[in-house]
């Protein structure tokens, strides 16, 4: 190589030293794999140096070798092994990188660490190797360099150890230096001066790993689905949006939801999705990082839709289909606990019951089934429609927790706090006294009650974009406790669950008291001026609510204008965000039954579950 800087590294002046080009890099991560290797393809250096211990050089080719296949080296420092050592051998490593793109352009490969004895733990903290998105990798260094961590003696002396060796290079070769970014500069510094050969000692019980499949998602840095990505990256030369983690956390989310739907038969919404969104990010920037990590994504799909969801997610990201169970080398199932420390756990519990549930008493009947196809859709008559009481008791009951909830929110809103003079007003405000403690100040509370109840209450589950949920229609409560109802929904009767029984999922539904007042809120042209379906349902809650307020859960607010149509009413409008509410409660009530005909009541609890 030639003293001038390569084109890719136009701003690494300070990193070519004569014959050595330094190349820093952040192990195990993706993003400095990827600059590896181009840098490595520009240059085409004589030889690659890695700050990797030569006592493993053998396992670590023919770790590498074996990939896509990912491989994990073991050894011991003590005959009696009862200290094990892992390291996983991953396509998305820098150093894997390294050595797999010097092989293919025929440069040597030389490990510079001399393995003197156990290695300095070197405790640090990155910045987020996805920043190499948005700024140049030059920057990137140089922002670390300028607060470089404390040095001891232990790291000077592995530094000289790998300068020693990089002394000892062909001297007339260009030399390109992979190592640890926190390494950079005791390597450098040591490379001013003449080093010693240092003592060392042999490593025994080496050995190469076949991992099995399940256990990669547990040990791989990056995770798997994303290094799979990688891998069709680099052999394909696919666009660089293939291996984007944003891209990818994306793919995995949506990936995840149709296996979910699959074994669950439920969906995730739009406004779940978002909140997936929101929450994985503010999760990463809790962390101090740009983009969710695995963790991340799991505690995110569990929280926001359900355990269930959060599995697929795990599952999913945990795929790579090149690495096998059966292999020439010794196949092991190994956990996070064993490869890496201070690890996170999270507990999935998935709604799958177990054989024991599964096993009935003598004589307990299975769920009903149709003794030949079309029996139960022969006993449609078109002639009425009810609901299933016990359904109406359930959903009645949420609605009066909506009620209190909405008046809650609003009144919680018109409170206000303000430091302590002459009156305690309705109470210490601790919450805002623990966070002005420095001025040591008392904080007290006023709480504006709100004067009047809630009238009507519309819940928008999904606000129909696609034309799903095709059935709509009205129906008026049966006595003065059952509220009047509109609703639309997927059409009930194309799933059919007993002789006229058909088993349907809200898009959205009205609800108000008192019952029997309301017309078919779908056919009444004083609501023509609603653009959907969520709209036409609050127009008529504004319509037909007796009492001042209205409550509107849904994904977002309802459109600003709606605020003077509320006014023309003489009404006020409670928004409650749905993902505030419980995601368990939200599918119990989100199931409708409709039932053909008062009779099937009789036989309905038969066929429902």
């Amino acid at each position: 190589m030639s003293e001038e800087t390569s084109p890719l590294l136009p701003d690494f002046a300070s990193l070519q030293r004569g014959r050595f080009t330094y190349f820093p890099v952040v192990p195990g991560r993706l993003e400095f794999a990827i600059e590896v290797r181009r840098a490595i393809l520009s240059a085409r250096p004589q030889v690659i140096a890695l700050e990797l211990p030569v006592t493993l050089r053998e396992a670590y080719l023919r770790a590498v070798e074996r990939l896509p296949q990912i491989s994990i080296i073991f050894y011991s420092e003590t005959e009696e092994q009862d200290e094990a050592i892992y390291i996983p051998i991953e396509p998305a490593d820098p150093f894997t990188e390294a050595i797999r793109t010097g092989l293919e352009i025929g440069a040597e490969i030389v490990f510079t660490d001399p393995d003197t004895g156990e290695r300095p733990h070197l405790p640090d903290s990155y910045p987020d190797p996805y920043a190499l998105r948005s700024i140049s990798l030059a920057q990137y260094v140089e922002s670390y360099r300028v607060y470089p961590q404390p040095r001891s003696d232990e790291i000077a002396h592995h530094a000289d150890g790998i300068a020693w060796k990089l002394q000892g290079a062909d001297p007339l070769a260009s030399v390109f230096v992979v190592l640890s970014l926190n390494l950079l500069d005791p390597v450098l510094d040591a490379m001013e001066r003449p080093q010693a050969q240092p003592m060392t000692r042999p490593r025994r019980h080496v050995q190469v790993l076949n991992p099995h499949p399940e256990s990669l998602v547990e040990i791989a840095i990056e995770y798997p689905a994303l290094q799979y990505r990688y891998e069709h990256f680099r052999s394909d030369g696919a666009d660089e949006s293939l291996i984007d983690r944003r891209h990818a956390q994306h793919f995995v989310f949506r990936a995840a939801e149709k296996l979910y739907e699959t074994n669950t038969g439920e969906r995730v919404a739009h406004w779940q999705r978002r909140l997936l969104a929101r929450y994985s990010r503010n999760l990463a920037a809790a962390n101090q990082d740009l983009a969710a990590s695995l963790f991340d994504m799991t505690v995110a799909a569990r929280s926001i839709v359900d355990d269930n969801y959060g599995w697929e997610v795990w599952d999913m990201a945990g795929k790579y289909p090149p690495q096998k169970e059966s292999s020439e080398l010794p196949t092991v199932k190994i956990s996070a606990d064993e490869v890496w420390l201070n690890t996170r756990r999270i507990r999935l519990r998935r709604r799958i019951p177990s054989a024991k549930r599964r096993l009935r008493p003598v004589g307990l009947k299975p769920r009903k089934r149709e003794r030949i196809p079309g029996e139960w859709a022969s006993e449609l008559n078109g002639d009425s429609i009810c609901s299933y009481p016990p359904e109406d008791l359930v959903i009645e009951d949420y609605g009066r927790f909506l009620k209190k909830k909405g008046k809650s929110i609003f009144s919680e809103e018109r409170s206000r706090t303000e430091p302590f003079t002459t009156s305690l007003l309705d109470g210490i405000d601790l919450r805002e006294t623990i966070r002005n403690w420095h001025e040591g100040k008392i904080f007290v509370k006023e709480s504006q009650k709100i004067h009047g109840e809630v009238g009507s209450v519309i819940v928008i589950f999904d606000d129909d974009r696609d034309g799903r949920y095709n059935y709509m229609t009205t129906w008026l409560g049966e006595n003065q406790n059952e509220s009047d109802m509109a609703f639309y929904s997927t059409f009930p009767f194309d799933h059919l669950v007993g002789p006229g029984i058909g088993r349907g999922e809200y898009g959205g539904f009205l609800m108000s008291l008192p019952a029997r007042r309301m017309y078919d809120v779908w056919q009444d042209p004083d609501y023509d001026e609603a653009e959907n379906k969520p709209e036409r349902l609050l127009l008529a809650g504004l319509d037909y609510s007796v009492q001042k307020y209205v409550v509107y859960v849904a994904a977002k607010p309802p459109r600003s204008a709606f605020r003077s149509i509320a006014a023309r009413f003489d009404r006020k409008i409670i928004y409650v965000p749905i993902g505030q509410l419980s995601p368990v409660a939200i599918k119990k009530i989100r199931v409708v039954h409709v039932l053909d005909g008062y009779d099937k009541r009789k036989i309905a609890k038969e066929y429902l579950w």
